[in-house]
């Protein structure tokens, strides 16, 4: 417990001779004149009507000054200002600090309590006003696309109706294609032989053919050829849409075409591109099919994918100019592999030749030479090199030999054996033909007439 205060000290001499009375007078604040009697009445104050009954009124109440102002100590007192022994007020550092610090702290609750509000507030907004809005009507296109003439919507709309995606389902095996009706009236379709040859001796066997709107019917075949990898199928179903079949005569290199087809299954895809090349000889030999083919293909590298097999390649009119039969791959042999831009057609000229035989007799029937041959060059001219010949066939007749070297037929170019048999195909049973062969070094000439096979 702290102790008594100290006693103040006595006031300075200076402030007593200050305060001392003056003039005669004999006491603090007396009036001129001399000291006036210690009582008044009311009636006569000196200073006011109750100067009798206010001490601090009285001018004889003794005058004097009392001790200095006292304050407690500073560590006693509250603070953060404070009076020091001197009566000079100052600011205690030490509770200012802890005020400061707990302003600080209480400003920033306040300022997480509202950021965590807003972003709560904000959050909210944006996960659950935006969901819904009714009413809410988004922009369109007026007027609509226009699609010319010969345009390749244009085109598809017109010709996908009339290709089909055909389905072999085997006991443990399956196959997809495509194929283009020819007949809308008696249901006859053209495809690949390669598609559905794995169905021709199977008992089992189910060949189906779906067609654009979805529906579905039993396909059977009428007839197929694998020297032409051609085949016709036949469906009972009423309604259907015939392609219209075009003259490949009258292409170049350069026109656009179209593709279309079920590429992996994908019924109704639509590709374009561009007649890359004509008579283009190309050997077919499908796997798992009796397909062995050579044909005088129309090459272009409107995207064709395994699939595509037996669909339509149809040029900027709307006609179909080509059956879709191969494409080339780099390091496979153009049944497992994708499209690289180079695809192959049958010419329609030749779909339209053995559709109508399969359709009229069950089978087509080929001019044949009579031997087999292989590709070869000497580094200076290529040709056709006749490896064998068969007995009583035409070139037997005429003298071909084996080890001569046929390089032309009719006076056109022969380069590959692929070539020699696209040549000899182009002609009729009977027709007769003229090699130029080349025997040991020398080149000489023979007639042949062709077979049939």
């Amino acid at each position: 417990m702290p102790g008594p205060p100290p006693v103040p000290p006595p006031p300075p001499e200076a402030v007593l001779r200050a305060f001392a009375p003056r003039d005669g007078a004999s006491g603090l604040g007396e009036p001129p004149g001399g000291r006036p009697r210690r009582r008044r009445t009311a009636a006569a104050p000196f200073w006011k009507p109750d100067a009798a009954a206010d001490p601090w009124r009285d001018p004889y109440a003794p005058a004097g000054l009392g001790a200095p102002a006292q304050y407690p100590r500073e560590e006693l007192q509250p603070g953060p200002v404070v009076v020091d022994a001197q009566g000079r007020r100052k600011v205690r550092l030490r509770d200012l600090s802890i005020r400061l610090t707990t302003l600080a702290l209480l400003c920033l609750l306040i300022v997480g309590v509202a950021g965590g509000t807003t972003a709560w507030f904000l959050g909210r907004t944006a996960d659950e006003e935006p969901l819904l809005s009714p009413g809410t009507q988004l922009s369109e296109v007026s007027p609509g696309t226009t699609r010319e003439p010969g345009s390749v919507a244009d085109i598809a709309g017109r010709i996908t109706p009339a290709v089909v995606s055909i389905e072999v389902r085997l006991a443990n095996a399956g196959a997809t294609g495509s194929g283009v009706v020819v007949d809308a009236d008696e249901g006859y379709i053209v495809t690949n032989n390669h598609v559905i040859s794995g169905a021709a001796d199977a008992e089992d066997a189910e060949i189906r053919a779906v067609f654009d709107d979805g529906s579905g019917s039993a396909a059977r075949i009428v007839g197929r050829d694998p020297s032409s990898d051609l085949a016709v199928l036949k469906v009972e179903k009423p309604g259907l849409v015939a392609a219209s079949l075009g003259d490949p005569g009258g292409l170049v290199v350069g026109d656009p075409v179209v593709a279309i087809g079920s590429p992996l299954g994908l019924a109704g895809t639509v590709t374009s591109g561009i007649v890359s090349a004509l008579d283009r000889p190309v050997r077919l030999a499908g796997e798992g099919s009796d397909t062995n083919a050579v044909i005088s293909a129309v090459q272009t590298d409107a995207p064709i994918n395994p699939g595509n097999s037996g669909g339509a390649l149809v040029d900027g009119t709307g006609a179909v100019i080509g059956i879709n039969t191969a494409i080339a791959s780099v390091g496979g042999n153009g049944t497992t592999g994708g499209s690289i831009g180079l695809g192959f057609a049958i010419p329609i000229d030749t779909v339209r030749d053995i559709a109508e035989q399969l359709i009229s007799t069950g089978s087509a029937v080929h001019a044949t030479l009579g031997v087999n041959a292989r590709s070869v060059t000497d580094g200076t001219r290529d040709g056709a090199l006749v490896v064998n010949v068969e007995p009583d066939s035409g070139a037997a007749e005429a003298g071909v030999q084996e080890q001569d070297v046929v390089i032309a037929v009719d006076g056109e170019a022969v380069g590959s054996s692929e070539e020699l048999v696209v040549a000899v195909d182009a002609h009729d049973p009977g027709d007769t033909v003229t090699l130029e062969l080349v025997r040991n070094g020398a080149s000489r000439e023979v007639q042949v007439t062709l077979g049939a096979a």
